[in-house]
């Protein structure tokens, strides 16, 4: 069994295209599992991942092609969450999706692709790059 997470934030494109290349990986969709995270900044509503737009777009899309999944959700820092769930889980894929970013939006903001990238031992795929 091959397991992939995916880290999917609040985007629905991004999620889907991650939800996509996940689908299209060689192998057999049942010799695959899958968790979607979803990680909150704030969840001053009590949400949980499931009532999350993004996250119920990429299930779908991975339910519709055959693919099982399972949902989990943490809070912090988004590519902490990853790693920690990567490890946690064993996954033996992480998957994260791109944007484009200047050069500026990098140095303020970050990126959690390229913090994942940079700190993971496992291997990682950046689905497509969305505009930000």
């Amino acid at each position: 069994m091959y397991h992939v997470l995916v880290g999917v934030d609040d985007n629905v494109e991004r999620a889907r295209t991650c939800a996509r290349e996940v689908a299209n990986l060689p192998g057999s969709t049942g010799e695959m599992t899958v968790t979607l995270l979803h990680t909150f900044d704030e969840d001053p509503g009590g949400a949980s991942a499931a009532d999350v737009e993004s996250v119920r777009a990429a299930a779908d899309y991975l339910g519709d092609t055959g693919v099982s999944y399972e949902l989990l959700e943490s809070g912090g820092d988004p590519a902490q969450s990853i790693l920690d769930a990567a490890k946690r889980e064993d996954a033996d894929l992480i998957v994260v999706a791109g944007r484009k970013r200047s050069p500026a939006g990098k140095a303020i903001f970050g990126s959690v692709s390229q913090s994942v990238i940079l700190s993971s031992s496992r291997p990682v795929l950046v689905a497509g790059v969305a505009e930000a």
